[in-house]
């Protein structure tokens, strides 16, 4: 069976699965690692955070010497420890004492998902293909069926076998990534960095354009993760739906609505431009928020956290692709910081509406209604990139 750049693509679609696996599947058992470590909610919020912070130090290590990561090697690495990553959720805590084994656990599987999400990206978009925005769409889309597959498996796992027997299904899980392992040992890559980003790798962060699209991905991961970690907790207080559906509504309708937006562009790219498609998501995107923070009727403003859902699924991968497409000459480091435009967002996000809801009496319509400000902010950046092309139609946006 000849290779060709399409099996490269589809190793590119297990790597974002393999991502969602890493960041989703741990948040599964927050309830069972309380109960079966002894942990306080404060140690498992220390998790998460630990999680985004590894991150957040691969997207700046791979910023500072992008001449290290070498695209056949660094996403082979990055399977390999997200798969270990995965696994030590099992194992680790047999070796050692439960709260130190969980972090070691999130440590890897964080530096996998950042080196899956650093490295990818730019894998997939030097694939010789036609239409780049829509792969990279359905590149992304990957994440949210991730998310879905993780989920709906685990939550039939859990059923038929019992959430006590969890350790067995990390294993299975550590699988998907190690499979891709083996696929990027054989599949074509192709080059990519351009001979200007090889001479000037940060030649990139003289442009102004650069920095404005920076903030609108660092307003896509706050609109993200703000309303997504959040969803089922505003499902079973605003509806009064029971907790177990709650937590499987909210973020699964959320991620299934996210993937749609994706696929949808995808389909449609060569009708609608991507900075278009990205002003009309922003605008959808203030109009989710405040609805979620403002309809009277409980099952209207969960609406809204459908619809932002939808909204706010085209604004990672189309700034990665806006970005490429008005700043040819970056490579792995312009990925990779605008990755941690997009995970200093994710961080930021979630904390603000606990504080804001918790300032107002647990009010999370409170935090939503503040929380626009986000696609609020892109939408500004993004018109005002509209206006400059409009002014300068035959230079590149400096």
């Amino acid at each position: 069976m000849k290779l060709t750049h399409r099996s490269t693509i589809f190793a590119g679609f297990i790597g974002y699965i393999t991502q969602s696996i890493t960041l989703n599947f741990s948040s599964l058992l927050y309830v069972t690692f309380g109960r079966q470590y002894g942990l306080s909610y404060s140690e498992i919020s220390s998790l998460i955070v630990i999680c985004f912070l590894a991150q957040l130090l691969t997207d700046i290590v791979a910023t500072k010497f992008p001449g290290f990561f070498k695209p056949r090697p660094t996403v082979i690495l990055a399977q390999l420890i997200a798969a270990l990553g995965v696994a030590g959720f099992g194992f680790l805590p047999r070796l050692l004492p439960p709260y130190a084994a969980l972090a070691v656990a999130v440590i890897l599987s964080g530096f996998g998902s950042g080196l899956v999400e650093v490295m990818v990206s730019p894998v997939v978009e030097a694939c010789p293909t036609k239409r780049k925005s829509a792969i990279m769409c359905l590149l992304h889309s990957f994440y949210c069926w991730g998310h879905v597959l993780v989920v709906l498996l685990s939550m039939l796992y859990f059923s038929i076998f019992g959430v006590e027997k969890w350790e067995y299904l990390a294993y299975f899980w550590a699988l998907i990534p190690l499979l891709d392992m083996v696929l990027f040992c054989f599949v074509p890559l192709y080059e990519t960095e351009s001979e200007e980003s090889k001479k000037q790798p940060h030649a990139f962060m003289k442009n102004k354009t650069f920095w404005l699209l920076f903030l609108v991905m660092l307003g896509g991961g706050a609109s993200e993760l703000a309303m997504s970690q959040w969803a089922s907790t505003f499902a079973e207080t605003g509806l009064g739906m029971p907790k177990a559906l709650g937590d499987l509504l909210g973020p699964c309708l959320f991620a299934i609505f996210m993937g749609a937006a994706r696929l949808i562009y995808a389909k449609t790219s060569r009708r609608i431009s991507l900075s278009r498609f990205m002003t009309a998501s922003c605008a959808l995107c203030v109009v989710s928020y405040l609805l979620a923070a403002l309809a009277p009727i409980p099952a209207l403003a969960f609406v809204g956290c459908a619809l932002c859902g939808f909204s706010v699924g085209i604004m990672w991968p189309g700034t990665l692709s806006y970005t490429k497409e008005l700043i040819p000459m970056g490579g792995v480091s312009m990925f990779a910081l605008l990755a941690l435009g997009g995970d200093i967002g994710c961080l930021l996000g979630p904390p603000t509406v606990g504080l804001i809801a918790e300032a107002f009496g647990n009010n999370l319509r409170v935090s939503f209604l503040f929380s626009a400000i986000f696609p609020a902010m892109m939408l500004t950046v993004l018109l005002r990139l509209a206006k400059k092309a409009k002014t300068k139609p035959h230079t590149p946006l400096s």
